[in-house]
């Protein structure tokens, strides 16, 4: 998972619990444009404290996993529309 993903999964679990990016960021101290770009992929990097903090926010938490040895659904789809 990037952070273009995160952002993506971020903005689901803020319209999911129906909290407006204004909201989210006067309670965290963020810009919005910054956590709308975020959200959007426009500007993924916002640093790993402000991802923890959005998600504690939202009551989530950033978890780690190994990576699985085998291609995720994902990589397959992008090798059959490359054509490799």
């Amino acid at each position: 998972m990037d952070y273009t993903e995160i952002g993506q999964t971020i903005a689901q679990l803020r319209k999911a619990k129906r909290i407006s990016q204004q909201q989210l960021c006067r309670d965290i101290h963020i810009a919005r444009a910054t956590l709308s770009n975020f959200e959007r992929g426009v500007s993924p990097d916002i640093g790993l404290r402000k991802v923890l903090q959005i998600l504690d926010y939202l009551g989530h938490e950033l978890v780690t996993r190994e990576r699985s040895p085998f291609p995720v659904f994902e990589e397959l789809l992008r090798e059959k529309h490359s054509g490799s």
